[in-house]
């Protein structure tokens, strides 16, 4: 064979190799790649960023991407499935098209920090190897619809800063393997229904949720750690159940309408591990809860701006762990106790705005100044130190 018979024979060899791999990427997931950029509007895809990329005249999957589909597209180790969708946060307008569900594949999808719009389609719940759901900042609206509560091998789901509305599904604890939850600042309303058995992260503040917290919404979930539910409007008071939890370690519950806390010594294997609490500016009434300076890891509590009256528990001095306390705004009374003021406790916070005597201005955990007589007077009933019966 001559020399120039060879590299005729090489080039057709390579030529048929080209054409073969062009096309390696399944047809269905090509299609679905197509509608997903036909749905964003032209106008917000700017020349530098991924979705530019995505020309298809070459083949989404095949390897490697010097000039299109350089990025938002990951492929399965055969380039023939389409696993991950992480688009930039270049300001895509658009919507999500339905017919994402063709990519049944797809592990990840991330549209974080963009402008898509309207709702989160229901064939959504196709994807049955998807894991992690990503929407968090863009205004996407309606009611998260029930399909999503299909998708078994979800892990995390994250459509918080959005403009959701509507309930929560009643089937959420169909998400079996969900550990993380964020569905913050939406316009969500009603009450909790029953949480993914496997939570580690819940995180629902600021939103229009409403009424008390139910034992059997958080029923099984031994495993949650962080509870993040300020700026609602959940009510009634907080049960002894709820610290008890067994790994629950941080709670934010501020800016809500709480007219009570009941708060039990955690025992064997029950709420050991809380280490912050955040219950300012609620409603609750009655005397500071004693039985917090039993956790034996609680470094930071705030039960701020609320309506708690009687003297600061001394048992608040003895916890070792306490380095941040938060009871300003209340009408406790009476002296604080003293291991609180020296300054060898460590402790930072404010005692500030209250009915305490004997709290002087020299000491920065007594700022701001306490309340006058004449309003603590009217509290209660006569002198700082007489509730009113």
């Amino acid at each position: 064979m001559s020399h120039l018979n060879f590299l005729l024979l090489l080039l057709q060899f390579s030529l048929f190799f080209i054409n073969h791999v062009q096309a390696l990427t399944s047809p269905s997931d090509i299609s679905a790649l197509k509608a997903f950029k036909a749905s964003i509007k032209p106008s917000s895809i700017r020349s530098w960023s991924c979705l530019a990329s995505w020309d298809f005249t070459s083949d989404p999957c095949t390897l490697p991407h010097r000039i299109h589909f350089t990025c938002g597209v990951t492929c399965s180790p055969d380039s023939t499935r389409v696993t991950q969708i992480t688009l930039d946060p270049a300001g895509y307008s658009g919507t999500l098209t339905p017919q994402i569900s063709q990519l049944t594949h797809l592990s990840t999808l991330d549209l974080s920090e963009n402008s898509f719009f309207g709702p989160i389609p229901s064939s959504i719940s196709s994807l049955s190897y998807l894991q992690i759901l990503t929407l968090r900042t863009n205004s996407f609206s309606g009611s998260l619809t029930p399909s999503i509560t299909k998708l078994k091998s979800l892990e995390s789901l994250d459509i918080s800063h959005n403009s959701l509305t509507g309930f929560l599904p009643n089937s959420m604890a169909s998400l079996s393997n969900l550990r993380r939850l964020d569905l913050s600042f939406n316009k969500i309303t009603g009450s909790l229904p029953r949480l993914p058995p496997k939570l580690l992260e819940l995180a629902l503040k600021s939103n229009s949720l409403s009424g008390p917290l139910s034992k059997s919404s958080f029923n099984g979930l031994s495993q949650l750690e962080v509870v993040e539910l300020s700026q609602n409007s959940f009510s009634g008071t907080l049960q002894s159940w709820f610290f008890l939890i067994p790994s629950l370690q941080q709670v934010d519950l501020a800016n809500n309408s709480l007219t009570g806390v009941d708060i039990a010594k955690p025992g064997s294997g029950k709420g050991g591990e809380l280490v912050a609490v955040d219950l300012s500016f609620n409603r609750i009434e009655g005397y500071a809860p004693a039985n917090f300076a039993a956790f034996p890891r609680l470094s930071s509590l705030s039960v701020r701006y609320n309506r708690l009256r009687g003297k600061i528990p001394v048992e608040y001095g003895k916890n070792k762990s306490l380095k941040r306390l938060y009871l300003d705004g209340n009408f406790l009374n009476g002296q604080p106790p003293p291991a609180l003021l020296t300054g060898s406790s460590g402790i930072s916070g404010s005692l500030g705005n209250n009915c305490l005597q004997g709290c002087p201005s020299s000491a920065k955990l007594c700022l701001p100044s306490q309340k006058s007589n004449a309003i603590c007077k009217q509290t209660y009933g006569g002198g700082r130190g007489r509730p009113r019966s």
